[in-house]
């Protein structure tokens, strides 16, 4: 294991799961873009319990490879979705945001794999 990876999976699980706390605590800076979405309200606790559990699978992953690779996976699945459900809102100024998180999670599955 890298020293690089371990970097890269921390910041990334702390990025990934400061996103899902600031849903959980529904800030409006999370959420206001998911009212404009046409998300619904029942699925943002849901959401942001995705975003978190994640976020520790990453962690996880440091210790069992396996999980932070699962989490990885799913990760990358969640923010896809995020992508489309920005893109099928045609709220192209925004679609950036979904995608910085994508890449730090590629990166960080891209260094594990060649550790």
């Amino acid at each position: 294991m890298s020293l690089a990876y371990v970097i890269v999976a921390v910041l990334t699980a702390a990025w990934v799961g400061f996103s899902g706390f600031s849903l959980l605590r529904r800030a409006d800076f999370v959420t206001e873009p998911l009212v404009e979405y046409g998300v619904p309200r029942s699925w943002w606790t849901p959401l942001g319990l995705a975003k978190s559990a994640g976020a520790i699978g990453l962690l996880a992953g440091l210790a069992v490879p396996a999980l932070g690779i699962a989490a990885g996976i799913a990760l990358v699945l969640y923010f896809l979705g995020a992508v489309f459900t920005v893109l099928r809102a045609r709220s192209y100024k925004t679609v950036a945001f979904p995608i910085l998180y994508l890449a730090p999670i590629v990166a960080t599955l891209s260094l594990g794999y060649a550790a």
